[in-house]
């Protein structure tokens, strides 16, 4: 009796798809810290050098850009020849650029470790976003927010262990202690991960999940209209939550309760380290969670929920972000609907532009977030000048806005662009195979 194929995607529901995508959460993981857990280095160099904040963050404006703005090109090469080749080409580098952070004596040193580390992040984040909307185009918005969740929640088991091996070490030693122990793991995994072997045929399914049964190439997905207003709700969403992520030490030394106690749910810790860790766990749970929410109810009607959500958050962080509890539960709770833009965004993508080229055309759209960390260094300069409240205003107005152009642009524009352009591109794809 033949064994059935689990390694194609023929079978939409064979096991061997929910193991590509455990691979890739773990891969995801591995790779969290180079992001979320760079705000615990930001004072500890500072302390040592001298260099400033807004210099040091500098570096992680460059890692997101390269991160971001490179990956249509990794896609590229993954939608060619599989992701296998590309994630073990970015563990290597992800270890490579903390090491190199480890040896920095220079901000020239540490920019060049955060360009490494940019295109190490960028090579494994994208293959494995776009390997889940091949492996699962019946569930894309879960399948795209369980793998974005590995790279929203990796940071949380390892937030404590870093900063007390910073504490006992020395930030150099945690660099690269952990560099090389996430980078190991990334580059044995990248054996075990490929494409499907043919694509599923996409099932048209209720009306408030459109979903094209045309693969659009990148060039056509460029000259679309609806990209670009995805494209800019992504860059006004993705503004916050980068500032946030980057400068939450910072602000919570600023508001002068880094350090306080905070007791919740039996446990106890000082409030930043609470922060961090909690907005990792909620970040984590919140991008599968919202992922398969969209697929219930519709990707717009989702992004409207957490946009708002999100903008309450700051506005509450903004006016009563002094105090440790208030700055600990406003803090996770703005994360877990922060990170559903990796999810909802990827499955929005798939869902309009079709799968065979999902990875390129997610990877384009993906670099709205290095467009949203050129303005990082400018929360800073805007803090230093007005305060944060100032900054978080600007975020509150930000996320307000996209909730809105989501539900009354976004939806009625995505779908007329899937049912005005299929039959169009049905019909030239037959008269090609005509006189072909």
């Amino acid at each position: 009796m033949a064994q059935p194929d689990f390694t194609t995607a023929s079978n939409p529901r064979g096991s061997f798809r929910w193991i590509q995508l455990v691979m890739g959460i773990v891969c995801m993981a591995m790779i969290a810290n180079l992001q979320y857990g760079w705000t615990l280095f930001v004072d500890p160099i500072d302390a040592k050098y001298h260099w400033g904040r807004a210099a040091i963050q500098l570096a992680f404006t460059l890692f997101v850009v390269v991160e971001t703005w490179l990956v249509p090109v990794e896609a590229w090469f993954v939608d060619k020849y599989g992701p296998r080749v590309v994630i073990m080409f970015g563990g290597a580098m992800i270890s490579l650029a903390w090491v190199l952070n480890s040896y920095a004596d220079s901000l020239v040193m540490l920019y060049a470790g955060a360009v490494v580390g940019g295109i190490g992040a960028g090579s494994v984040y994208g293959t494995c976003v776009g390997n889940a909307l091949k492996w699962f185009p019946d569930r894309r918005g879960l399948a795209a927010g369980a793998t974005a969740a590995g790279f929203g929640a990796g940071a949380a088991i390892t937030v404590v262990p870093i900063a007390h091996m910073i504490a006992e070490s020395g930030y150099q030693h945690a660099f690269f202690t952990f560099g090389i122990g996430q980078g190991v793991i990334v580059f044995m995994l990248a054996f075990f991960m490929r494409p499907p072997g043919q694509a599923v045929p996409v099932t048209r399914k209720q009306l408030n999940l459109p979903q094209t049964k045309t693969d659009f190439t990148p060039p056509q997905v460029l000259r679309s209209p609806i990209f670009w207003v995805m494209y800019l709700v992504f860059v006004m969403v993705a503004a916050g939550g980068l500032m946030t992520a980057a400068q939450i030490a910072p602000i919570a030394h600023d508001y002068n309760i880094a350090n306080s106690p905070v007791t919740l749910a039996g446990f106890q810790m000082a409030a930043l380290t609470f922060a961090i860790s909690l907005d990792r766990i909620f970040d984590g749970f919140g991008r599968p969670l919202f992922g398969w929410l969209s697929d219930q109810i519709g990707r717009e009607h989702t992004m409207f929920i957490a946009f708002g959500t999100a903008a309450l958050m700051l506005l509450t962080l903004s006016a009563y972000g002094h105090n440790p509890l208030v700055f600990v539960l406003a803090t996770a709770v703005y994360f877990g609907v922060f990170g559903e833009i990796y999810s909802l965004f990827p499955a929005t993508s798939g869902d309009t532009f079709g799968a065979k080229y999902a990875a390129t055309n997610n990877g384009m759209l993906y670099t709205a977030k290095g467009t949203a960390a050129l303005l990082v260094p400018l929360a800073s300069l805007i803090a230093a000048s007005y305060g944060w409240q100032a900054v978080f205003v600007i975020a509150v107005a930000l996320n307000a806005t996209a909730a809105l152009l989501a539900l009354f642009v976004i939806k009625p524009m995505r779908r007329a662009f899937i049912l005005g352009s299929e039959p169009a591109v049905t019909e030239a794809a037959a008269h090609s195979a005509k006189t072909a």
